[in-house]
C-alpha cells in the first residue's frame, strides 16, 4: 500500500456521529465529543469554525474542513460568536446546551439525523466524526494542523452532493451507506488539501513523489518485511547508498532504518490491535525473525510489549 492509504486505513466511520444541522441566524453548534477527527463543511450559508485556544477559520458555503483533535470547538455564524451554542454535540445522540443540561429531543430534532432550529433555515451544516484507531493513523493526525480547509473551487462535488441526499433517509443498512460516503469524503479532502500550494503537506507525501527517495519509500511501504538495507534502498532508488542516504533523511527527518523501524513497529501494533494473528505471525509479517526479536523493539519503541499492547487496546 502506499503510505496515504496505510495512514488512512484505520480511520474509519462506523456508526459516529453524522448529521445535517439547519439553523436561522444567528447560530452556533457546539463540538465536545472527543472525536479525534471531524469532517464538516456548510452545502447552504457559511460560517466560523472556532477551535478552543486557536484561532477561527473561515468556512464559505461548499469548503471542506477537517478539524484534527479531541480538544472543543464551535462552528458559528460569527468569527467570535457572542451567542449560547444552540446545543452541544457530546456523542452521537448526545445534545445538550451550553450549560451542561440536557435538552428535550423534540426541541432540536428536525428528522432523520438532523437537528436545528428550523427546516428553512439559511444555513446548513453537516458533520461527520471519525474515531482514529492504529499507530499508522496516528502518523496522519500528528501531521495534520488543527483547522485545514479545501476551498470550493466551482466544480461539482458528487460525492458531497450525495451525501447530503443520503443523509436523511432511514432505509435498511443506510448508516454503512454513509459510513463509507464519509470515508471517501475524508480521503479525498485529505488528498486535495495535501496538493495545494501551501498546504505544508508531511514530510512523507512530499517524499512519495521525490525522483530519488520515492520509489524507494513505495517500495518500502509496500513489503515491509523485506530485509531491507540502505543500500537495497538505493538500489530501488537507482542512486548510490550515500546519496540515496543523504536525501531521504533531508525530506524526512530521519534515517532510512529508523523510519523503517517506526512503519514496521507501528504496523505490528495495528496487526495487534485489529487481528488475532500470534505475536510470531506478526513479526514475520513485518520484517522481524521472531516473536521475541519484534517485543524487545516493540519494548524500546512504545514502552509495552507486544502481548499487553494487545490486551489494552482490545479492553478499550
Amino acid at each position: 500500500m502506499d503510505a496515504l492509504t496505510g495512514l488512512l486505513d484505520q480511520v474509519r466511520s462506523t456508526g459516529a456521529l453524522f448529521g445535517r444541522n439547519i439553523m436561522g441566524s444567528p447560530w452556533a453548534i457546539g463540538f465536545a465529543d472527543g472525536a479525534p477527527l471531524t469532517l464538516v463543511t456548510m452545502p447552504r450559508g457559511d460560517g466560523w469554525v472556532v477551535p478552543t485556544g486557536a484561532e477561527p477559520v473561515r468556512l464559505a458555503t461548499g469548503d471542506l474542513a477537517v478539524v484534527a483533535g479531541p480538544a472543543p470547538f464551535t462552528v458559528s455564524g460569527d468569527r467570535t460568536p457572542d451567542i449560547a451554542p444552540l446545543y452541544v454535540l457530546h456523542g452521537p445522540n448526545e445534545c445538550r446546551s451550553a450549560d451542561g443540561g440536557e435538552l428535550a429531543p423534540d426541541s432540536i430534532h428536525l428528522g432523520v439525523r438532523t437537528c436545528g432550529d428550523r427546516l428553512d433555515g439559511p444555513n446548513v451544516l453537516l458533520t461527520g466524526t471519525y474515531q482514529v484507531a492504529g499507530g499508522l493513523s496516528g502518523r496522519l493526525l500528528a501531521a495534520l494542523p488543527r483547522v485545514l480547509v479545501v476551498p470550493y473551487d466551482g466544480r461539482p462535488r458528487p460525492l458531497l452532493e450525495l451525501a447530503e441526499s443520503e443523509i436523511g433517509r432511514d432505509d435498511p443498512g443506510q448508516q454503512a451507506v454513509l459510513d463509507r460516503l464519509l470515508d471517501l469524503l475524508l480521503i479525498a479532502t485529505l488528498r486535495e488539501w495535501f496538493a495545494r500550494p501551501g498546504s505544508s503537506p508531511p514530510a512523507w507525501y512530499r517524499a512519495l513523489s521525490d525522483p530519488v527517495v520515492g520509489a524507494a519509500l513505495r517500495a518500502l511501504h509496500d513489503d515491509p518485511a523485506r530485509p531491507w538495507t540502505v543500500a537495497a534502498l538505493a538500489r530501488e532508488a537507482r542512486v548510490s547508498r550515500a546519496t540515496f542516504a543523504r536525501r531521504f533523511t533531508d525530506l524526512l527527518g530521519e534515517p532510512p532504518m529508523a523510519y523503517l523501524t517506526g512503519w514496521r513497529l507501528n504496523l505490528a501494533a495495528d496487526l495487534l490491535r485489529r487481528t488475532d494473528a500470534t505475536v510470531d505471525s506478526v513479526a514475520r509479517q513485518v520484517g522481524y525473525s521472531t516473536a521475541y526479536a519484534l517485543s524487545a523493539a516493540f519494548k524500546r519503541h512504545f514502552g509495552t510489549r507486544p502481548t499487553e499492547h494487545r490486551a489494552t487496546t482490545a479492553a478499550a
